[in-house]
């Protein structure tokens, strides 16, 4: 999908700031919504609201970065690819986070893929526009670093599960995990899928669903997966879900509204 950029060619204040009150009403990105009225003026001309759908990338490992999308619904992993002709799933970006963001400090090429796993809407602004806006803003630029500390502690904690934690504790972290981000109980996923976003086999996915869809806790019905019991879920996750939840609460507490 390519997207058209334009600017207003209007400058009359009192338009720009309904506008900026409309988009600020609108906008369910905790990133965004963590910003002073001010600050959020500098980006708010050159955000525009476009879709995000299911296997579309945002970005690409070392290929250089044009746009920032800040998701206000669906989510988007983080994919590292071998050369195997293997990848991994290291991170998952939803309404809390941002793709592309550390462009506005300056880095132009991607570190990872970012890959639409659910379909949504996201806010863009091009790379350039975001660098300029973060130039005049400390706020931007703090708006940033932690966005770049959640992504981080996420991408680290997820590095240490998968090497220590066992298939029935991943998955289950994976599953409360993706049912908080795009705010529903049914998980559109085939186990095939789930299996390469673990990084085990196709086979070893199909007896753990199976188990849990004899506990109760699941149900898996062409393409999808249904949580029926969150709280038995929980029980089985490795202490990772609840590391991260937090860590992403602490770094990006919900709000209602953005700031005035």
């Amino acid at each position: 999908m390519k997207i058209q950029w334009q600017v207003s060619a209007s400058q009359d204040a009192q338009l720009i700031e309904e506008v900026d009150g409309r988009v600020a009403r609108q906008n369910r990105n905790r990133l965004l919504a963590s910003l002073k009225a001010n600050d959020f003026f500098l980006l708010s001309g050159f955000l525009r609201e476009v879709p995000i759908k299911q296997g579309q990338i945002l970005e690409e490992r070392g290929e250089r970065v044009d746009a920032v999308y800040f998701p206000q619904s669906g989510m988007v992993s983080l994919i590292v690819e071998m050369p195997e002709d293997r990848s991994v799933e290291v991170g998952t970006i939803g309404s809390e986070g941002a793709v592309g963001v550390t462009a506005g400090l300056g880095s132009r090429i991607g570190s990872v893929s970012a890959l639409v796993q659910v379909s949504g809407t996201s806010l863009c602004i091009p790379a350039s526009r975001f660098r300029t806006a973060s130039a005049q803003s400390q706020r931007i630029r703090d708006m940033i670093i932690r966005c770049s500390e959640l992504q981080l502690g996420q991408i680290e904690q997820t590095a240490a599960c998968n090497a220590l934690h066992d298939i029935s504790n991943r998955m289950s972290r994976w599953l409360l995990q993706t049912s908080d981000k795009i705010e529903d109980d049914t998980i559109p996923f085939t186990r095939e899928f789930l299996g390469k976003m673990l990084g085990v086999h196709r086979g070893t996915i199909s007896l753990v669903a199976a188990k849990f869809e004899t506990a109760g806790l699941i149900h898996t019905h062409r393409g999808r997966i249904e949580l029926l019991d969150k709280k038995g879920l929980k029980n089985e996750a490795c202490s990772c879900y609840n590391f991260i939840r937090r860590h992403i609460d602490r770094l990006v507490p919900k709000v209602h509204t953005r700031s005035d």
